[in-house]
């Protein structure tokens, strides 16, 4: 049998295999034997020289190329949208298991911690019902493990990552001149699956730091879990409250209430979340890359450093536009991301004060720790240019509280029937305006449709007096020129 069967190893005396050969000839180099097959330079002293595999491989283990081999060919071969998510689900996992960096590992779920999170869950929603008029929105608790998370919360993920994914994507396809994409069609397929693994890992890699850090499924203040399904980590809440000199019952029992009270929120208000997705949707539109950024990167890039264009992506490529619409599209996010958390805040707040001495202090702590941020998420931030936490919370929970007090439960939390009745980013700098403002339309809308009602009920007297017609016959909306009708006056005041 020949020592180099499948024929990867060249004979001596044929030299020309190109570029590579004149170097190996420079070099004064033989060709290569059956001890470097692959031209890696893994065999007897070699370095591989100018060989960019090498670089990327050379200083592994032998046993490592086949798992190496594996991930390039499904980086190449990659054909699906934006975003390698099968790639970016591996190494969220790979992630997951190789534990947090403070030593935390994943570990399985067992009966009573399952058990544990049903009671926690079950209790804050008895609390929430005395905090807000909307009803339980959990139909089931669970109790996941990291892994679980990752796997739970990936098709959400996928549904808020890729059209931003997409949109950049676009952008570099359209930094090639149109005559050079027409000529390099295959090369800008390869570099397509090269992008897509690329923000795989990344995602992968966000998505699993990630999971070493969150409580539940809503931590971001968007529902990445299945509907109606409260969720809680029970090895996070244990990391979460190890410092906090707090019985860990009642940790578990107020993020129980934060996790009960978002699932309410999303439940019963159904346009919350395409709102918020259509949101980042519209942020992505106004995506571009520096393609001067671009151009330099690619020019100076050295073949043996192919993690370089990676790096690049990860210090901020691209960069929203400076437009009206693109701000107003990040305002609009930045604004129900924070009203959301504020309403979340101050419910949980109302329900868990009068019951856990520990209240203010795990409400402060989750306030920092909400509006700071985590490795993760700033990871998210670099790679799409995209904050996923409220930078207001502080003053969103004042302008909910403060509803509360001027209009109750009620009033406050029927401001989450419509879009257009939320608070501004202008209303968040004075909630008592915002309140003033809003009870005083209201009041003033009664007055007129009450006005209205009493004038169609007198209709048949002032139509009898006159021989007019019958009473069946007036129109209910007609109405005399002058007359005010309901809706005429301070239609867009608070209504935006």
């Amino acid at each position: 049998m020949s020592d180099t069967p499948f024929g990867f190893g060249l004979p001596p005396e044929e030299p020309e295999d190109g570029d590579e050969g004149r170097k190996k000839d420079q070099q004064g180099g033989a060709g290569q034997g059956p001890a470097d097959p692959f031209g890696f330079g893994l065999g007897a002293g070699g370095s591989g020289g100018d060989n960019p595999f090498a670089a990327m491989f050379g200083s592994m283990n032998p046993s490592d190329l086949g798992a190496a081999f594996q991930q390039l060919g499904q980086m190449l071969s990659y054909e699906g949208g934006p975003v390698n998510w099968d790639m970016a689900q591996q190494i969220a996992r790979q992630t997951v298991s190789q534990g947090t960096s403070d030593g935390s590992k994943d570990a399985s779920v067992g009966p009573a911690e399952r058990t544990a999170v049903e009671e926690a869950v079950r209790l804050a929603d008895v609390w929430l019902d005395g905090a807000t008029s909307l009803p339980s929105g959990s139909a089931s608790s669970v109790a996941w493990s990291r892994a679980e998370w990752v796997e739970a919360t990936l098709p959400v993920w996928k549904e808020l990552v890729d059209p931003v994914a997409e949109r950049v994507g676009a952008a570099m396809g359209d930094v090639l001149p149109e005559e050079m994409q027409a000529m390099a069609g295959p090369l800008i397929g390869m570099m397509r699956s090269m992008g897509g693994a690329m923000f795989g890992t990344q995602i992968g890699q966000a998505v699993g730091v990630l999971a070493g850090e969150v409580v539940g499924s809503t931590d971001i203040g968007l529902p990445l879990g299945p509907s109606d399904k409260a969720a809680l980590l029970p090895v996070n809440i244990e990391a979460f409250g190890k410092d906090l000199g707090v019985p860990l019952e009642e940790v578990r029992l107020y993020l129980a209430l934060r996790e009960a009270a978002h699932q309410r929120l999303f439940s019963h208000v159904p346009w919350l979340r395409s709102h918020l997705f259509g949101a980042v949707e519209g942020y992505a539109r106004g995506i571009k890359v520096d393609t001067q950024k671009l151009e330099d990167v690619v020019g100076q890039l050295d073949p043996q450093n192919p993690e370089q264009l990676q790096e690049a992506l990860q210090q901020g490529m691209f960069q929203p536009e400076d437009t009206p619409a693109q701000k107003a599209a990040l305002a609009r996010l930045e604004t129900a991301l924070a009203l959301v958390e504020g309403w979340v805040d101050a419910v949980v707040h109302a329900a868990a004060k009068p019951r856990l001495s520990s209240a203010d202090a795990l409400r402060e702590t989750l306030r920092r720790r909400r509006a700071t941020g985590g490795p993760a998420e700033q990871t998210f931030a670099t790679l799409i240019g995209l904050e996923l936490r409220p930078r207001r919370l502080r003053d969103a929970s004042r302008l909910w509280a403060s509803l509360t007090d001027a209009r109750g439960v009620d009033g406050r939390d029927g401001i989450w029937a419509h879009p257009d009745m939320l608070p501004t980013a202008s209303d968040l700098d004075d909630p008592d305006g915002f309140v003033h403002r809003e009870q005083l339309d209201f009041s003033e809308l009664d007055k007129m449709l009450g006005e209205a009602a009493g004038g169609t009920r007198q209709s048949p007297d002032l139509t009898k007096d006159d021989g007019g017609t019958k009473p069946d016959d007036a129109e209910p909306g007609d109405a005399k020129p002058g007359d005010s009708q309901p809706g005429d006056e301070g239609e867009g005041d608070g209504r935006r």
